[in-house]
């Protein structure tokens, strides 16, 4: 078992300087938290992984595809394998919980 507190995550994560911190691995997932500022870029590209976003907290849109959507605590996002998508329009510091299946550029 692997017990992970968000809190301690997040606080790993601004040790780490980057946006995105990968906290759990195994071949068939990957977990990390992504955490956007209001005005920052998504500079992320299409993955080779199926991937779920669970937004913690914050508000803004994601577009995936040609489709955009409001999104805030509680959303969750299926997108699917070399799908285009990123978040912008943030007014709220985005706090993200991606899960990637298989782990994340296991596939690549």
């Amino acid at each position: 078992m692997e017990i992970h507190e968000l809190a301690a995550v997040a606080e790993a994560r601004l040790g780490h300087g980057e946006p995105w911190l990968e906290f759990i691995r195994y071949p068939a997932l990957s977990v990390g938290l992504y955490v956007l500022e209001p005005g920052e870029p998504d500079r992320q590209s299409p993955h080779t992984e199926d991937e779920i976003y669970y937004v913690v907290e914050g508000r803004g849109r994601i577009t995936v595809g040609a489709e955009a959507q409001a999104v805030g605590p509680g959303s969750v996002v299926y997108v699917a394998t070399a799908v285009p998508h990123h978040f912008h329009d943030i007014t709220e510091r985005l706090t993200l919980l991606v899960v990637f299946a298989p782990a994340e550029g296991s596939l690549a």
